[in-house]
């Protein structure tokens, strides 16, 4: 009995474990709900809704196939102990196939454990890639050309059928609500619907329709939300592969050219999303190869610079959307509604935590995992230290929440609709509220320090403090050399390759 175990990998097709094990007989499909991912800092109930949308969809393909999904609940090693010993009159497991997860420290200790419950049984473990991500890297030279050559790779066909378990009395389970895993019920609205046929309806229209602006949406919170090719959860629990993303966007580039009429913007659209495509991995890769970089600063000479100074009060006005700074309140409020936000507004939020309100990443963090629905660790925390200036190779990048709201929701329309307080402000004072007139405020129904919070830092002396203090510590010696040995292990190259090149 081959046992196939799912982890964020929920699909049939481009599934290499999946086709392994099937042609090697039967074959039994585990997902198992596990107490230390539903109590870890990072979770949130929206997390395991949408997981349960897309297990769904896998149960019912796996049925078309001749078998069914199995579900456990426990620890992983502990629940293939159980499944050996239920399924010791097929023999016992005769080999475990998953795909290899870039997830939190909890799920690399699980993958151990896992290894050393096979090694002492003798039962075979394999992995596969299931991205552009390599395991046990040796060095970022030529990465770009290793990414390129996995994903360019054709996606694996569905299997053509799957033996199943063929045993008396045995219970394959079912999936769990968030009751039953003693979860508390989740309020969001406007959150993606889960699954492997809504994931491809959703890239279809993207690169159909929705996708023809890309270049410019995906900056704004307003045109982002249809813009942008909401890809992102469906990535992250793998009910599409990034190969089959990769693969219908280069058929869709391929035609560009053949229709009279057609809208140039969408050369420049493709271009663009095949460059996050690539992105998406490189940001993985740094988890990967770097693990520690969930817990500790990347560029280790910038410890302490915040650590010391988190103020608990700025923290939970942040989290909770009473900044007073209107760009800032409405992308936290939207996020924690709906579970997604544009990436230009998700570094904004990033950086005004790190910056204005000089907090230490680590809890902002772990906060705004809990709040996206499309999670992925190593773009996650890797994002989160490039934003907030840690790492020593990236450009420091202060954002102006003024700046982003005039240049991105001019009209208010994303500030009315997420900061109700706001929705009588005139449009001359949308920006900066609190400089509005007694009178106004009264007109208006918003009064300052009271329906709404004044600022909780002024911008202006944040910024220079922030703007000091960090490139007072960017160039230092201790600093810079330190950078070195981050750029090796984690930098780009595709630039100095492409430079070369020119040469």
């Amino acid at each position: 009995m081959q046992v196939v175990w799912f982890k964020r990998d929920l699909r049939v097709r481009d599934h290499r474990p999946l086709r392994e094990a099937a042609a090697r007989g039967p074959t039994l499909c585990l997902f198992v709900y596990e107490p230390v991912h539903l109590t870890s800092p990072e979770f949130e109930t929206a997390h395991i809704v949408f997981a349960n949308e897309c297990l769904r969809e896998l149960d019912e393909q796996l049925g078309r196939l001749g078998t069914r999904l199995t579900i456990r609940r426990g620890s992983v090693p502990e629940v293939f102990s159980q499944l050996d010993r239920e399924l010791r009159p097929a023999g016992g497991i005769a080999g475990i196939w998953s795909h290899e997860e870039t997830g939190l420290r909890w799920s690399y200790d699980r993958d151990l454990r896992v290894a050393e419950w096979c090694r002492e049984r003798d039962v075979p473990f394999q992995e596969y890639p299931c991205n552009g991500v390599v395991r046990r890297l040796g060095t970022r030279d030529g990465w770009a050309s290793r990414w390129q050559r996995r994903i360019a790779r054709p996606p694996l066909k569905t299997p053509e059928g799957i033996a199943p378990v063929d045993l008396e009395r045995f219970e394959h389970g079912r999936i769990l609500q968030p009751r039953e895993l003693d979860l508390p019920p989740s309020d969001r609205n406007g959150v993606q619907r889960g699954g492997i046929a809504i994931a491809h309806e959703t890239l279809a229209s993207f690169l159909s329709q929705r996708g023809v602006n890309y270049r410019a949406d995906m900056s704004t919170p307003n045109e982002g939300w249809d813009g942008c090719s909401r890809l992102s959860p469906y990535l992250a629990w793998g009910s599409m592969s990034m190969r089959e993303a990769y693969h219908a966007t280069r058929k869709r580039v391929a035609t560009l050219g053949q229709e009279s009429g057609e809208d140039p913007r969408w050369r420049d659209s493709l271009k663009s999303f095949e460059g996050r495509l690539r992105w998406h991995c490189h940001f993985m890769q740094k988890l990967e190869t770097e693990p520690d970089i969930e817990f500790h600063n990347m560029n280790r000479a910038f410890d302490g610079l915040r650590e010391d100074e988190f103020d608990e009060s700025k923290f939970a006005a942040w989290c909770d959307g009473t900044t007073g700074y209107p760009m800032v309140d409405a992308c936290m409020r939207a996020v924690r509604t709906t579970g997604w936000l544009n990436f230009r507004m998700r570094a904004m939020l990033v950086s005004f935590s790190s910056y204005q309100l000089w907090l230490h990443w680590r809890r902002p963090a772990r906060f705004l995992a809990q709040q996206f629905v499309d999670f992925e660790p190593g773009i996650h925390f890797s994002q989160f230290q490039m934003q907030s200036g840690v790492t020593g190779i990236n450009t420091v990048r202060i954002y102006s929440p003024r700046k982003q709201q005039i240049d991105h929701d001019p009209d208010g329309i994303f500030v009315r609709r997420w900061v109700p307080e706001l929705e009588g402000v005139p449009d001359k004072y949308l920006i900066e509220p609190h400089r509005m007139p007694v009178d106004v405020q009264e007109q208006s129904g918003c009064r300052i320090g009271s329906d709404y919070p004044k600022p909780i830092v002024d911008h202006a002396k944040a910024y220079r403090a922030a703007k000091e203090r960090i490139w007072s510590k960017k160039g230092s010696s201790d600093a810079r050399k330190a950078a070195g040995d981050v750029f090796e292990r984690h930098g780009s190259r595709r630039r100095t390759f492409a430079r070369s090149r020119r040469r």
